[in-house]
């Protein structure tokens, strides 16, 4: 598992994060033994960091991740949110801030959290989520209750935008760079180098889109791009290969990344990710997936607030 600096902030990070909304039973219910054993394992394969949130099960998935981490707390980099308790419900208070650091330590067990981001930005109010979110999730690292502070969600140009205006330790943007998008490298990677900021990815596979099973009936993408994919995988079954694990390869090289974040439910999970890792890829199927999918390449869908999606500028492609 290689291994690479977050940012500004001293600490490195392995290459693939766990990501636990699946031990929150998001996308079905998962054994929960079999999720912690996940977790031990990921550990013992150096995996070091497990990214959580209130909102995967309502809470569910940071207490198991609470209990799978007993003895092992200190051998691990616990990333977790606030802001965002439902699917409806966002608070970008600064007292919601507070109280839901307190809320995620309890549950997951441990005195402090290693990475606090807010959830899903594009959701709230931008004064709000500058003037009250953010300095509160600060004040909890001055305290010590947090060493590092982030900003979350999917749309690419209004996270730069807050980069811009607020000085904070890391971002994580989803869905945005994979076999069909790829905006993370334009929007906010050379943001992120000049400032030594961390840059996170998560949904390399794009929410099941690049999976041999293809993408859940709720997925958003436009029509044109939900085709695309089992176009992808026809190409990458031609050559032998798992379309999902030619998806992780690809994401996982991208050394401006810090760290990619996958969900994984249980050992099989795990071992197919880990599997990716050492993939050798065939010269020119990158190639070729790319020319594909070119036709519908950064087609995204939006969320948020309609001011908080920002449109492309004519200076970006």
């Amino acid at each position: 598992m290689q291994r690479r600096p977050l940012g500004r902030t001293g600490r490195t990070v392995s290459e693939i994060a766990f990501g636990t909304a699946t031990l929150g039973d998001v996308y079905g219910p998962v054994d929960a033994a079999a999720g912690i054993r996940a977790v031990h394992a990921a550990i013992d394969a150096g995996i070091d960091w497990f990214d959580s949130a209130p909102l995967y099960g309502f809470g569910l998935a940071e207490e198991r991740l609470g209990e799978a981490l007993q003895g092992r707390r200190d051998r691990v980099t616990i990333a977790t949110k606030c802001c965002r308790d439902t699917f409806e419900r966002f608070d970008f208070s600064a007292a919601r801030v507070t109280a839901s650091l307190h809320e995620s330590l309890r549950r997951l067990r441990t005195d402090h959290i290693d990475v606090y981001q807010i959830h899903d930005v594009e959701f709230g109010d931008r004064r709000q989520v500058l003037e009250e979110a953010i300095p509160a999730a600060l004040r909890l690292k001055e305290q010590g209750l947090v060493r590092h502070v982030g900003i979350t969600g999917l749309p690419v140009r209004y996270l730069r935008s807050l980069l811009e205006a607020c000085d904070v330790d890391l971002v994580l943007s989803w869905a945005h760079y994979n076999l069909v998008e790829d905006e993370l490298s334009t929007e906010l990677a050379p943001l992120c180098a000049a400032r030594g900021i961390g840059l996170l990815s998560a949904s390399p596979l794009l929410q099941g889109l690049l999976t041999r099973k293809g993408p859940p009936a709720w997925h958003r993408s436009p029509p044109e791009v939900l085709a695309i994919g089992p176009r992808i995988a026809a190409l990458c079954d031609a050559e032998g290969l798992d379309v999902a694990q030619v998806a992780i390869r690809f994401a996982i090289d991208n050394p401006q990344i810090a760290s990619t974040v996958l969900g994984i439910g249980d050992e099989a999970q795990l071992a197919s990710t880990l599997a990716a890792t050492t993939l050798q890829l065939p010269p020119g199927l990158l190639d070729r997936i790319h020319a594909l999918a070119a036709p519908v390449k950064n087609r995204m869908w939006f969320e948020g607030r309609p001011e908080n999606n920002l449109p492309r500028t004519s200076a970006k492609p």
